[in-house]
């Protein structure tokens, strides 16, 4: 066995008991399992009675896959990106991250297993509502397949990233509600969830595929409708990656592993 395998298993373990101990305490918090399992469920039935269905059928759209995509960005919000913000403000409050790092653990493996949780919870909804919806809604099989595993796969590191940014400027664990707040809005009101942006104006709809999680969508929604061409693709790619980017850049430069005074 090479050095270098030796390593990545010592590695990979190291994440697979840590992030087994941050399972355990998010099967206590009943609070914040109740939000990531139900939350994201409970406001898709409220999408699927408020979706402008003349408009839908105007722009080429569906119910389900109208639906579906923002579902799912519901899911990487609530179960992902706001689930770990407050586990890593908390973790940071308690002095688990100042602990942890004076371990073997690196600091790139102690964010990420503590990512592990929501991230498998979140990627297990993901697909449930994918294949669930798709039954339910009579979708079908997606025209493209590539680009929802894309926009999956981009989705989940991209919450990630920007829980622990959004982490680093938060003071306490009660804040975190209230730092949360503005990406969620944004995110729910821009990126395509409840209104999707075939149906808004051009020069409105130009603006939201800026924001952090309408790439995502935009590349979910395509999946099913296959209505995305190489040039508007490779937008969603890149913005997708930009924002993961900046996310790590913000994340090197402003995190911080003891409590803020």
């Amino acid at each position: 066995m090479s050095a270098t395998t030796m390593v990545s298993r010592a590695s990979a373990n190291r994440m697979l008991a840590l992030g087994r101990a941050e399972l355990t305490l998010l099967l206590r918090n009943k609070a914040a399992l109740f939000v990531a399992l139900t939350l994201p469920i409970g406001l898709t039935f409220s999408m699927k009675q408020t979706m402008p269905k003349d408009q839908l059928a105007e722009n080429g759209l569906s119910l389900g896959t109208a639906v579906l995509p923002g579902s799912i960005g519901m899911v990487l919000i609530f179960a992902v990106y706001s689930n770990l913000l407050g586990v890593y403000v908390a973790r940071r409050e308690e002095l688990v991250l100042k602990r942890l790092r004076t371990g073997q653990a690196s600091e790139p493996e102690i964010l990420a297993a503590a990512a592990l949780p929501a991230v498998g919870i979140g990627l297990v909804q993901a697909v449930v509502l994918m294949v669930g919806g798709s039954v339910v809604m009579d979708l079908g099989a997606p025209e493209r397949p590539d680009l929802m595993i894309a926009g999956l796969m981009l989705g989940l590191p991209m919450m990630v990233v920007l829980a622990v940014a959004t982490a680093a400027m938060t003071r306490t664990t009660e804040m975190a509600q209230l730092t949360a707040m503005p990406l969620m809005m944004v995110s729910l009101i821009g990126s395509g969830m409840f209104v999707p942006l075939e149906i808004l104006p051009d020069r409105v709809a130009d603006i939201c595929r800026l924001l952090p999680l309408t790439p995502v969508v935009d590349l979910l929604r395509a999946g099913w409708t296959g209505q995305l061409d190489a040039a508007d693709t490779l937008r969603a790619l890149g913005t997708a990656v930009l924002w993961i980017a900046l996310g790590v850049f913000a994340v090197r430069r402003w995190f911080r592993w003891e409590p803020r005074h």
